[in-house]
């Protein structure tokens, strides 16, 4: 019986049609699921499949074969409860699907099987606001099946998770890694920091080497400060011998004090590029009224967001409307955040694979060649891009505000701007509202930084 409503796994699962198990074409048409190389090339189809059923009619004993001349009846597997459930999902029967999902991880899956079943059940924990039940799917899907973080950035079926507190706490795990979750985010992110800071795994073996040889050269200063303080006929100078210890000792604890001020740096960097990635999903609506990710704007836009009060924020964009012109010769793009105006609204459930507004948008851990917008497409969105974009899902802008503000020693909830890079990292932020003269002097216009970039 030919599958053909079934939904397709995610980004990273995807039904195609294969053989089937008889050696003759007459066979039944069946489907397997195909993995990224990360997880799997390609699961073979099973022609022997373990005989199982659904939870809601179980039964103790296995089913008997069929007569002959009778069509055989399909026999429930992880892979066909997978799929069922993503076809009740993307019709909104959100609680059906979270039964398939659970019986197909009941049904011994595969590691794709199950990644698929934890993610996509993770999503309708999401879709039903039970964070909680969420955040344990994602984890385990992440420490025992290879998912990857970037996935739950990306998906907008998981938009109402990521502004829980328990997103923020799954997130602080991923950053440190370990046992209990995996440390495939944070080895993506130490790569990234890594480009960043290109030397500071030059610095810290050079920390480690020179405390090493310092340590050397105490452990031999030592007895000769002992003989030295004891005195008597070829005894060391006594000064001299004090003056080389200290000056090792000395050099032990800097390189030390330095070699730790490395890591803190790092982690900050983490942290801080976690936090612009996770800023890089967040969406907007622009005056085309078509909704976009802000990482599809890097390049071409120099995103400014006004966080605050109402008030506030009207005045700052009439004062901002006085120097328009030159603000888009400088690409910026103003993107208002009103505290406290937010207003949880809930979007039909698309499924684990179902289109996105940003489908090809880069992320971390991703292939950079897939994710890598042509030049067609920055093109047209140069062409939509005007002076101000709405946001999109408002409790994940203020949840993200508030976090940067923590970060900074703002008091969160207070009137702030953040002036974003043309790579999407943060440039500078500061209390208030921007000074819109003194922005005019601190970024170059477009086309002479491209001057510059072509000479």
């Amino acid at each position: 019986m030919a599958a053909a409503g079934a939904s397709a796994l995610r980004p990273h699962l995807a039904l195609l049609p294969a053989g089937g198990g008889g050696g003759g074409g007459g066979g039944t048409r069946s489907y397997a699921l195909q993995a990224l190389s990360f997880v799997s090339p390609l699961l073979p189809h099973c022609g022997r499949r373990r005989r199982c059923v659904l939870r809601s009619k179980a039964s103790s004993s296995p089913s008997p074969p069929p007569s002959p001349g009778k069509e055989a009846v399909a026999v429930p597997t992880a892979e066909s409860c997978v799929n069922l459930g993503l076809e009740l999902f993307s019709k909104g029967r959100v609680k059906d699907a979270l039964e398939q999902f659970e019986n197909a991880l009941e049904l011994n899956p595969n590691p794709v099987e199950a990644q698929a079943a934890l993610y996509n059940k993770a999503c309708c924990h999401a879709f039903r606001e039970e964070s909680n039940k969420a955040a344990d799917c994602l984890r385990t899907a992440l420490r025992d099946y290879n998912l990857k973080f970037g996935t739950i950035l990306n998906d907008p079926d998981l938009a109402p998770f990521r502004a829980s507190p328990e997103f923020k706490e799954l997130q602080e795990e991923a950053l440190r890694g370990g046992e209990d979750i995996g440390s495939g985010f944070r080895r993506d992110l130490k790569l990234i920091s890594e480009v960043q800071a290109p030397f500071r795994g030059v610095r810290r073996f050079f920390y480690v080497a020179l405390t090493a040889a310092a340590g050397i050269s105490t452990f031999f200063t030592i007895p000769r400060l002992i003989l030295a303080v004891q005195g008597g006929d070829g005894a060391p100078d006594l000064l001299e011998t004090v003056g080389n210890a200290a000056i090792n000792i000395g050099g032990i604890v800097v390189l030390v004090a330095l070699y730790f001020w490395e890591n803190k740096k790092e982690e900050q960097q983490i942290t801080q590029i976690s936090r612009n990635e996770t800023l890089s999903r967040l969406p907007v609506r622009l005056s085309t009224n078509r909704i976009i990710e802000l990482v599809q704007l890097r390049g071409i836009t120099r995103p400014v967001i006004l966080a605050g009060s109402k008030a506030s924020i009207t005045r700052a964009m009439q004062r901002a409307e006085r120097y328009r012109t030159e603000l888009l010769k400088r690409g910026v793009l103003l993107i208002p955040v009103i505290f406290g105006a937010s207003q949880k609204t809930q979007s039909k459930p698309r499924g684990f694979g179902s289109s996105r507004s940003a489908a090809s948008a880069p992320s971390v851990g991703d292939d950079f060649e897939k994710r890598t917008e042509s030049i067609a497409a920055k093109s047209r969105l140069k062409a939509e891009e005007r002076f101000k974009a709405d946001i999109v899902s408002p409790e994940q802008w203020e949840s993200w505000i508030r976090d940067q503000q923590e970060s900074e020693g703002v008091t969160p909830g207070e009137d702030v701007y953040i002036i974003l890079r043309l790579d999407g990292r943060v440039r500078r932020s500061g209390r208030g509202m921007p000074n819109w003269n003194d922005i005019l002097q601190e970024l170059p216009r477009l086309e002479e930084l491209l001057s510059k970039l072509e000479r």
